[in-house]
């Protein structure tokens, strides 16, 4: 079978199309034929070598995918052949708390991803695709939806009525726009952009700030919210922006970090946490429950993800250098044709 191998981190052209010996699954394994992919910050910082965490080369990248099941070994019960399923990323973390869950289990790196005609998967690591989805559709689930989830139903206990904050317009945060929605929940997007801020509000959200003309964006939210504050926030920006988002958060509101696309240097003044008893809290994607009990609210409300563009799955590099642009609405698709 082909596989798409990084054999050297620092350079996307280290990301080279090999053949590797087909897999057979063995006890309660499943074998899956992959139809599609998707990319996350995480895999393109893995292929530049800036990931916090150095993985062991060569890898096969991305940890979001969805595929058929062509072949499954003895005793596995949870799927036959023929059944579509999306990999989860914590391979071991079917449920309960992070405590659960094994770092050295990761799809994508330290265990290899999705970015190959067939994968194995263990089938406690695997999930029903959404029905109503395509697999394109399908794919982009397994990071950033999982995450926006975790953040805002299983961890956040969003109720209608609140006000949820999201920053920008990748993956996680449109995800979140449409869970917060689904809940009854109000939603505020920052953006760099106007034309993305105008698309967000199409999809629901009441409230845009360019953070751009606005640096100190957290008055505006405080006027949006009539000095009250967000209920939530989905902290995708890192140190810099978290200021900003201790000073919108309502008292006893929930700031939930995710990413450092702003970058990874900055202070924090811990007094600020306790003055508004806000709740703060790393969210590292979520468990194979929390994937389940999304699927089924994706189902029941027919919700669709937001797709940017789709990419032959050979090309990977390309796919890449786009997502790195920034200039993305949405989730970047790698297709599996064939």
């Amino acid at each position: 079978m082909k596989a798409i191998v990084l054999n050297e981190a620092g350079n996307l052209d280290n990301l080279t199309l090999e053949e590797r010996p087909m897999p057979q699954p063995e006890r309660q394994e499943i074998l899956i034929r992959v139809k599609a992919t998707a990319l996350n910050y995480r895999d393109l910082e893995i292929a530049h070598g800036h990931y916090h965490t150095a993985f062991r080369l060569p890898l096969v990248p991305l940890s979001d995918g969805v595929g058929e099941v062509i072949a499954i070994g003895e005793d596995v019960t949870r799927f036959k052949i023929g059944d579509r399923v999306c990999s989860t990323f914590w391979q071991r973390w079917t449920g309960g708390s992070f405590r659960m869950a094994e770092p050295s289990y990761q799809r994508g790196g330290p265990l290899d991803g999705l970015l190959s005609e067939y994968a194995i998967l263990d089938e406690q690591a695997a999930v029903f695709a959404p029905r109503n989805l395509s697999d394109i559709e399908a794919s982009t689930l397994p990071c950033a939806a999982v995450t926006a989830w975790q953040a805002l139903v299983t961890e956040g206990h969003i109720r209608a009525g609140e006000t949820v904050l999201v920053q920008g317009t990748g993956g996680v945060s449109l995800f979140a726009l449409q869970f917060a929605r689904a809940s009854g929940a109000r939603v505020i997007v920052t953006s760099s952009s106007d034309e993305k801020l105008e698309r967000a509000k199409s999809l629901g959200a009441f409230g845009g700030i360019n953070y751009r003309r606005t640096p100190e964006w957290s008055a505006a939210v405080l006027d949006m919210t009539d000095g009250r504050g967000v209920d939530h926030v989905i902290e995708v920006g890192g140190p810099q922006s978290f200021e900003q988002s201790l000073k919108a958060a309502s008292r006893r509101g929930q700031i939930n970090v995710i990413g450092y696309l702003g970058g990874s240097e900055g202070n924090i003044n811990p007094l600020d946490i306790f003055r508004k008893q806000v709740e703060v809290r790393g969210i590292p994607v979520g468990s194979r429950e929390s994937f389940e009990a999304m699927n089924r609210a994706i189902e029941a409300l027919d919700l669709k993800p937001v797709i940017d563009r789709v990419f032959d799955w050979t090309d990977v590099a390309n796919s890449m250098r786009y997502f790195a642009a920034e200039s993305r609405f949405g989730k970047v698709v790698l297709q599996h044709v064939g």
